[in-house]
């Protein structure tokens, strides 16, 4: 846990010196997206529709998966 918390600090602070050097450079985010043909309402569309489709296979998937590894946990052999 301690691992996946210091990779995402790392990621969080590795974005923020990246959008402060863009910043001082006077490039937005718009900018960007303007560039390669994007607007960010259309960011946000594919956004939601992603999770639109992505947030029922997860439930359906975790339907099946965790009564499967629940069962395989009660039955493995004791530790120690």
């Amino acid at each position: 846990m301690l691992r996946l918390f210091a990779t995402i600090t790392k990621i969080a602070l590795a974005s923020m010196l990246t959008g402060a050097v863009l910043s001082a450079l006077d490039i937005s985010a718009v900018e960007i997206l303007s560039e390669i043909g994007l607007t960010p309402e259309q960011v946000f569309e594919w956004l939601t529709k992603g999770l639109e489709w992505a947030v029922p296979n997860i439930v359906l998937g975790s339907m099946v998966i965790v009564p499967v590894w629940i069962v395989i946990y009660l039955f493995r052999p004791p530790r120690g």
